[in-house]
């Protein structure tokens, strides 16, 4: 494969990789605050996923031989027991993340429902899907219609069902469905976000928050940024694959190379996306859009007189989320076997039941989403709580660290921007203390 081709196919491939469900939740976190604070991220999230992103990819090149993926270097870094912990860690940046989705897939389904299939319906089905939801009014008058409990657990067992039996299906077609689905999702994303242009309000650029609260605003928002923007799920395998390409002396220019111009793609589109979505919507629709747990894209569906944007929105929300859930819950499936695997072999059982191991952790995963999408609690808690402190612990902390510990490492040291990138983790991690 020509130089070119190569590159140019690992930027889209990690471009693809970060833009998910997440670009949906992203504006209704850093919204709220107006348009100053988004102006201050975009100048704080391209060095930290440059740099992280960056680090973790030497923190996999720096491990014996072209075929050591993320986990062998960690054990070879650091032990199997601390290995053991970074897989745990990592499992739990992920999982929650599938639980996260299997919420706002639900609730994408129940606002689309009520606010645009039951006006179509027929007068007997209208009254029937009336009868079935619960209606009251936000704050600022916007009407909230959640399911009755027992079919809000209706609706949730059809798609978590259906999500689990599409995983019985072969894992290489899933994922290539899922590779063709993320370009025209960023395609239509773009277009959706050029289209919000002669929406937009400019007086919130006079939205001027007091200094404590602007940089409250910044920091609190750090870990839906991290997991917007994260790709680390295909570093490993990118590293190793540039790794082979170009050989030893070439390969950390080459991923520096790429990583660089990923990380300019992304602040471009999803920044553009979250300004567009600012200028179009108050902080107080921002509020009630978290209110009601849904994605943007369905807020706008619910809120714009137009018929594309009221059926398409839901639909590219469907889109977005299902192939993100896919590719975590992958991600998120071989951790668990993996955790259960090598928690055998520390305990003497050197060829446990691989058979009985799938069927108990999937089994244990799936009555898991299940009760989660029915409880319905915050996607954005999910995110800010769980998925983005701990990817920010993987990504920030754990090669940083390393940097400074293992030998072969530390000709990758530069402690001003070590130091940003420590520094910046280390705060995202701390959103949680501040968030209970």
């Amino acid at each position: 494969m020509k130089t070119y081709e190569f590159d140019t196919r690992w930027i889209l491939s990690l471009f693809g990789t970060a833009v998910g469900a997440g670009i949906l939740y992203l504006p209704i976190k850093a919204g709220t605050g107006g348009v100053l604070p988004v102006i201050a991220m975009c100048f704080i999230i391209f060095p930290m996923v440059y740099l992280s992103h960056r680090a973790l990819s030497r923190f996999v090149s720096g491990a014996n031989g072209a075929d050591r993926d993320i986990t062998h270097a960690a054990e070879e870094y650091f032990g199997r027991k601390t290995a053991l912990f970074i897989s745990v860690l990592y499992f739990f940046a992920i999982f929650p993340i599938c639980l996260a989705y299997c919420v706002g897939i639900s609730n994408t389904f129940e606002s689309f429902i009520y606010h645009q299939f039951m006006p179509l319906a027929s007068e007997n089905i209208a009254e029937f899907i009336q009868s079935i939801y619960s209606v009251s009014t936000s704050e600022n008058g916007k009407i909230i219609a959640n399911l009755t409990p027992f079919y809000r657990a209706l609706l949730v067992f059809i798609l978590v069902s259906s999500f689990m039996l599409v995983m019985l299906l072969s894992e290489e077609l899933i994922t290539k469905i899922c590779e063709w689905l993320v370009y025209p999702l960023c395609l239509i994303l773009f277009l959706f976000s050029l289209y919000l242009i002669p929406h937009w309000n400019l007086e919130s650029f006079t939205q001027i928050p007091h200094f404590k609260e602007f940089i409250t605003i910044v920091w609190l928002t750090l870990p839906v940024l991290v997991f917007s923007f994260n790709h680390s799920p295909a570093i490993s395998t990118f590293t190793l694959s540039v790794k082979r390409h170009y050989k030893e002396h070439k390969s950390i220019e080459k991923t520096n190379q790429i990583l660089f111009k990923t990380s300019i793609m992304l602040l471009i589109f999803v920044m553009f996306f979250v300004f567009s979505c600012v200028f179009s919507l108050s902080g107080e629709e921002f509020s009630d859009a978290r209110a009601q747990n849904i994605p943007v894209l369905s807020y706008f569906a619910n809120k714009l007189d137009n018929p594309i944007i009221a059926y398409g929105g839901p639909l590219v929300a469907f889109l977005a989320i299902t192939s993100s859930f896919f590719g975590h819950y992958f991600g998120a499936r071989e951790g668990a076997y993996g955790i259960v695997r090598k928690c055998c072999k520390m305990t003497g059982i050197l060829n446990p039941n691989q058979k009985l191991i799938k069927l108990i952790c999937g089994s244990v995963m799936y009555i898991i989403m299940l009760l989660v999408g029915f409880y319905n609690p915050s996607v954005l808690d999910f995110i800010e709580k769980l998925g983005g402190p701990i990817i920010a612990a993987i990504l920030f902390l754990m090669p940083v660290i390393a940097i400074y510990s293992i030998s072969k490492l530390k000709k990758f040291q530069n402690k001003p921007l070590d130091l940003f990138v420590f520094a910046t983790g280390l705060l995202t991690i701390i959103t949680v203390i501040y968030s209970f």
